[in-house]
């Protein structure tokens, strides 16, 4: 099975882990985010990764089971 792939484009240098969540709707508050990151297994760049404030910049991937894999791109 195929996981979709989405970007997520962002205008500063970093954003957090929690931020992202936020960004693709996977949470409506930051709170939830230590929740989330309990939860659900998630890899940033093929490593685990539990903590909401984990700065991501441009060119890292996100996967999270079951809601596939985010791509962090810098915009122009």
């Amino acid at each position: 099975m195929t996981r979709m792939e989405q970007r997520v484009t962002i205008t500063t240098e970093t954003i957090t882990l929690g931020q992202l969540l936020k960004l693709v709707r996977l949470i409506d508050t930051g709170g939830a985010a230590k929740w989330f990151l309990q939860e659900h297994h998630v890899l940033v760049n093929g490593e685990r990764e539990n903590r909401r404030g984990r700065k991501l910049r441009d060119g890292d991937r996100i996967d999270i089971e079951p809601f596939g894999t985010f791509v962090v791109v810098k915009a122009e």
